[in-house]
């Protein structure tokens, strides 16, 4: 029976999830000028660079503002709250300052992304360490929030109202 039905590139149904996982694969690693790079650096390493700015760009979150936030630091709970708040895909890194979130949304944001003193938005000129779409645990880089269908993307004013919530509880805790 078919998880999800959607079209492939060629705009052909796709009625698998393993179907629907590679038309995904294919949407993310088109990012890179030489999709056969990002597919070996998948194989490889689990993780391909990926530039940003064009096909998406991507808002850096630290993990304690995210946490503080959802009220959690579970991370199963994190990427429930996640979910139901930013509805995207997000991966998260935890080899980086502690743990920081990746929340994925559109490319042409980087160019008009307005609240750098809230959160920093990652566009042309930068890369992203991509999961491969089966790297959803620890350890390393992996996707707390997979993308479900091509361009499943999170909303930058649902990221910001996050973060400024997170923001706002970590400078109530350290005034009590």
């Amino acid at each position: 029976m078919p998880y999800l039905t959607a079209d492939d590139d060629r705009g052909r149904p796709v009625d698998t999830q393993e179907a629907l996982d590679r038309a995904i694969a294919e949407w993310l690693v088109r990012a890179h000028p030489m999709p056969n790079q990002a597919r070996t650096e998948w194989t490889m390493h689990g993780v391909a660079l990926l530039p940003l700015g064009e096909r998406f760009a991507a808002v850096r979150m630290a993990s304690d503002v995210i946490h503080a936030a959802v009220g959690t630091d579970h991370l199963d709970d994190v990427a429930v709250i996640l979910g139901e708040l930013l509805g995207g895909s997000i991966i998260y890194d935890r080899r980086v300052a502690g743990g920081t979130y990746y929340a994925l949304i559109q490319g042409h944001a980087g160019l008009v992304w307005a609240y750098e003193d809230v959160a920093t938005c990652l566009a042309h000129g930068t890369y992203l360490g991509v999961p491969r779409l089966d790297r959803q645990q620890p350890p390393g880089t992996y996707w707390v929030i997979p993308p479900r269908y091509e361009g499943d993307l999170c909303a930058p004013r649902s990221i910001i109202a996050l973060v400024e919530a997170g923001q706002s509880r970590l400078a109530e805790q350290a005034v009590a």
